[in-house]
């Protein structure tokens, strides 16, 4: 069976060996193979449950609860919805047919792209890999995994699973850190799909380039949360809270800063602070359901951007624990350390505005954000908002949860990445759509043949 990859050279250039000869057997061309393949990857997920869990509470101090619900369930109904789905999606798709090309057939044909590549963070280990492997599952590519270095106990746990799931000439797991990451680059594959910070994702980028092997980039960026003067603010609070602080504030898409209508902002503030001791407790440090973060680098990081502004609450921690408490940060300016890179931890600054032409001036003055969150009841101020400001994705009144419907496409925008999967997106991005158009041979028109002469006014009739 299958077994791990270290940075040894010659065990990587044998399997991209092995899955170029593999994938040129037209095994994972068969749709069978592919409903079977994502079978058995549900049944070793199922299997593996238990130590999925103990391996994200060792690296993220993750709850069951948290662990299931954006991690293992996410999956397990991802691939759910692509047995469903698969054989429908794999048919060639027929579209019409123009004038110019008379009673011909015109279709699309969704082929693999071959032997793809798929790195993953740290941030949440096991859906971030597993997720886009279900996409290149269903578009039949032989697959070469990269978890991610920092969680270890979970990359232990995926080299496990897929090796006694999959043949290495099919899928294989990749593992070691930015110098793994470097070499494994080196090689050609024939689509590369990444997920982790704007700085790693150039470098994949430029790497990819040699090759001129397509990507998709996964990034993530500053996004803003915006709460009006007529938003449900007891909502507002107990949702932005929970975006904020799920998985310590180490999420792509968790709400990065908040502006809030001056008008409400103290209210807005305390309402906050009350739903943080209502979700963890005066002492989130006891709480079971706070997480940790992730190592001392990213510890010392967040604890360096505490010491830069005014804390109104939270502010302890313990570096013994990486534990962070959820902390907001009041009278912060645009020009703030904090306000220059995304934080991906449980701080969150707050800024004050007087109008929306000022947070729309705000957002458009930065980078596109991966994700944009807005809480109004006007459906008025969405519509002005939203028209006049880009993102990846988003939400009205609520944080997070717009990345669960398997039916939107997730994925970035400008620095915040792109390209985009989940549902049939993932099938879509994996796959290499082929347009064929099949014409008959019973008669053939001589307009378009040389000589022209007197032809342009009939070519005018049929193009307009």
């Amino acid at each position: 069976m299958n077994t791990a990859l270290n940075t040894g050279n010659t065990d990587l250039d044998s399997t991209i060996k092995l899955q170029r000869k593999f994938f040129l057997d037209q095994k994972t061309k068969d749709v069978g193979f592919r409903i079977e393949s994502l079978k058995k990857l549900k049944n070793a997920i199922i299997k593996y449950e238990d130590a999925i869990y103990d391996a994200l509470k060792k690296d993220l101090n993750k709850p069951k609860f948290e662990a299931y619900t954006t991690e293992i369930g996410f999956v397990l109904e991802e691939i759910s919805y692509h047995l469903k789905h698969l054989k429908k999606w794999a048919k060639p798709t027929k579209v019409r047919t123009d004038l110019v090309n008379f009673y011909s057939r015109s279709y699309i044909v969704h082929e693999p792209f071959g032997v793809v590549l798929i790195i993953a963070p740290w941030n949440y280990p096991f859906q971030l890999l597993i997720d886009p492997l279900i996409g290149a599952i269903s578009a039949g590519n032989c697959i070469m995994l990269k978890p991610a270095n920092y969680s270890k106990n979970v990359t232990n746990v995926i080299v496990n699973m897929i090796n006694e799931t999959f043949d290495r000439e099919y899928i294989s797991v990749y593992t070691g850190g930015r110098e793994a990451i470097q070499e494994i680059l080196d090689h050609r594959f024939d689509y590369i799909f990444f997920t982790g910070s704007t700085y790693l994702g150039r470098i994949v980028m430029e790497k990819a380039s040699r090759y001129l092997t397509p990507v998709s980039l996964e990034l993530g960026g500053k996004s803003p949360c915006i709460v009006e003067d007529d938003a449900n603010l007891d909502v507002a609070a107990r949702r932005i809270v929970f975006g904020k602080l799920l998985n310590a504030g180490q999420t792509c898409i968790a709400p990065d800063y908040l502006l809030v209508n001056s008008r409400i902002k103290g209210q807005l503030i305390e309402k906050i602070k009350k739903c943080i001791i209502l979700s963890y407790g005066d002492n989130p440090k006891l709480s079971p359901d706070y997480g940790r973060i992730i190592n001392d680098a990213q510890f010392k990081k967040l604890k360096g951007l505490l010491e830069t502004g005014e804390i109104i609450f939270g502010g302890q921690t313990d570096e013994r624990e990486r534990y962070i408490a959820p902390t907001i940060m009041d009278n912060v300016k645009p020009d703030d350390p904090i306000m220059q890179e995304e934080i991906f931890g449980p701080i969150f600054p707050i800024m004050e505005y007087n109008n929306l032409d000022e947070v729309i001036h705000f957002v458009n003055s930065r980078e596109k954000p991966l994700a944009f969150y807005f809480f109004t009841s006007s459906r008025k101020k969405e519509k002005i908002v939203l028209s006049q400001t880009t993102s990846g994705g988003g939400c009205i009144n609520d944080t997070m949860v717009h990345l669960t419907n398997p039916r939107m496409p997730f994925g970035g925008v400008g620095n915040s990445g792109m390209g985009a999967y989940h549902g049939k997106f993932s099938f879509d991005t994996f796959s290499h759509h082929r347009s064929i158009l099949a014409k008959t041979t019973f008669f053939d028109i001589p307009l378009r043949y040389p000589p022209y002469r007197d032809k342009l006014k009939y070519a005018k009739m049929v193009f307009k």
